[in-house]
């Protein structure tokens, strides 16, 4: 069975979304913003312009408003739009959400 280099680069991807996630309220404007840039250049390099559009709204909402609830709404958007590119039989189940979304702070 060959490897698949899409799927790397979308399971990166989603280690990303998943990793600002799982930190809110204890990143910094600064360093969110420089990880999702990173997430929009990736995306724009494989062509992922579901992922790039939301990252880069992102980045415009977190330059306009800093950290807010807004943030956990745009990564849940990117985690759907990478899910899609991914085959179906390569489909992981989301990560459960059991608490409710945290304000994130500067």
């Amino acid at each position: 069975m060959r490897h698949d280099p899409m799927l790397a680069i979308l399971a990166d991807l989603m280690r990303r979304v998943d990793g600002i996630a799982s930190e809110r309220g204890h990143v910094s404007v600064v360093r969110l913003h420089d990880e999702v840039d990173q997430i929009r250049h990736i995306a724009r390099a494989f062509h992922l312009d579901a992922v790039e559009g939301l990252a880069g709204t992102l980045e415009s909402a977190l330059s306009l408003h800093g950290l807010g609830p807004v943030v956990l709404s745009y990564l849940d958007l990117m985690r759907d739009a990478i899910a899609t590119e991914r085959p179906v039989a390569t489909m992981m189940p989301p990560v459960a959400r059991a608490t409710p979304p945290i304000a994130l702070r500067a």
